[in-house]
């Protein structure tokens, strides 16, 4: 009897499991309640997936999903030419090598590039390629722009870093009227800046100018006047301060003032880039002029209450910088055997600068900041003592320069 009935009961428990099963594997597709359900080829997909070696763990977490493009890891054989590009590897050796002011040379050569060519011809259509290691610059680009980086290259290759002297004069005077005497000494060039003059003066007119200013009771000068570059390279003139401050006021009621001033420091005082580039026939100067003035123009004080159990109308003052910025960047080409004079106009002094009441002890009522006429003097000299025995590749002209010795 119980037999039959385990049996009986076996049975209908297989006769619902085969109904379930048949169910399950005649449900539709679109029927997403089942999330098990998969066609068969998508279970082929899926067994090859898990079965097959996981090549891509050393990509980390980034690697393409299945909808997404999967990235092209093809050489520049494969690159897009719909611009007519063509890929070129140039040999700048001859220049990084003897270039041990920076380890890396090579980049000066990326940013004349850059400038000369524009950012833009080298991140939009077409697809371009800029890239340079100590020995090759690789190109990849249309014909016209190969030319154009092949003239640049030309000139840091043959040139071979020789490294060039440069007068390069800060100078600042209270007031514009000494363009007055000197009218007659310069010459007027274009500048894109809004309120900047650049002009060009002979160099023995420039030895006159520079006399003339220097009688002058308000001229100062804020930068060593020789500097020696090599040919592409960047130097940079500088002279900063910090000036601390009481930045902000921080209670602490477990201390005896019940408070702790916060110190701070901003820096002030100028920065001056000078990068210089000549021509292949040593003729024409390049040259990126950048110039950085932060200046402090006050410390506005702002009182706040700071209370203790002693002292309950007790007060204290923290201070907010009011500073003034100058920031100009420009480029210009002039021959080599003339002077260039960039007048900046009436900006804040490159150096910081105190001011003292007349009377101890009483501030200055109705006081400006500081303003001044600041100008920058650039004068080749030729190359260095250094590079003279390695001249001969130089126009006559070019080495002659040499003979003013610093008088200028």
């Amino acid at each position: 009897m119980w037999r039959r009935l385990i049996f009986t009961a076996a049975a209908a428990c297989a006769t619902v499991g085969s109904a379930a099963i048949a169910q399950q594997t005649t449900t539709p597709p679109g029927n997403t309640g089942n999330s098990a359900w998969r066609p068969a080829s998508d279970l082929q997909k899926h067994s090859a997936r898990q079965s097959a070696p996981l090549a891509d763990d050393s990509a980390g977490s980034h690697s393409p999903q299945p909808n997404s493009p999967a990235p092209s890891s093809d050489g520049p054989s494969t690159f897009p030419h719909d611009g007519g590009q063509v890929w070129h590897e140039y040999d700048i050796s001859p220049y990084t090598a003897r270039v041990t002011s920076t380890n890396h040379p090579e980049l000066a050569i990326v940013d004349w590039v850059l400038r000369e060519t524009g950012y833009e011809a080298w991140h939009t259509e077409p697809l371009a390629v800029l890239s340079a290691n100590r020995r090759t610059l690789r190109v990849y680009h249309t014909p016209q722009m190969q030319k154009l980086v092949a003239d640049l290259v030309n000139r840091f290759v043959n040139s071979q870093a020789a490294a060039y002297t440069f007068s390069l004069r800060l100078m600042t005077l209270d007031s514009p009227d000494w363009r007055i005497s000197a009218q007659r000494l310069m010459r007027s060039v274009p500048a894109q800046t809004p309120g900047v003059n650049a002009w060009l003066l002979a160099q023995e007119d420039a030895a006159i100018l520079v006399r003339q200013l220097h009688e002058r009771s308000d001229y100062r000068e804020h930068s060593s006047p020789y500097l020696v570059v090599n040919n592409g390279q960047t130097t940079t003139v500088s002279s900063m301060r910090g000036r601390s401050y009481v930045r902000e006021v921080r209670p602490r009621p477990h201390s005896a003032t019940g408070f702790e001033a916060a110190p701070g420091q901003v820096d002030e005082g100028f920065n001056l880039d000078f990068s210089p580039l000549l021509s292949a026939d040593r003729r024409i100067i390049d040259a990126s002029i950048k110039c950085e003035i932060d200046q402090v123009e006050s410390l506005v004080p702002v009182m706040i209450d700071v209370p203790t159990a002693d002292a309950p109308r007790q007060r204290t003052e923290f201070e907010t910088p009011q500073i003034t910025r100058y920031r100009f960047h420009e480029r210009f080409r002039w021959p080599v055997d003339q002077v260039l004079l960039v007048g900046l106009g009436m900006v804040a002094l490159p150096m910081p600068v105190d001011g003292k009441p007349l009377v101890p002890g009483l501030p200055l009522f109705g006081s400006s900041p500081p303003r001044a006429d600041l100008l920058i003097l650039v004068e080749c000299k030729g190359p260095s003592p250094a590079a003279a025995d390695n001249s001969s590749y130089l126009p006559s002209r070019q080495s002659q320069a040499t003979i003013y010795r610093g008088r200028y």
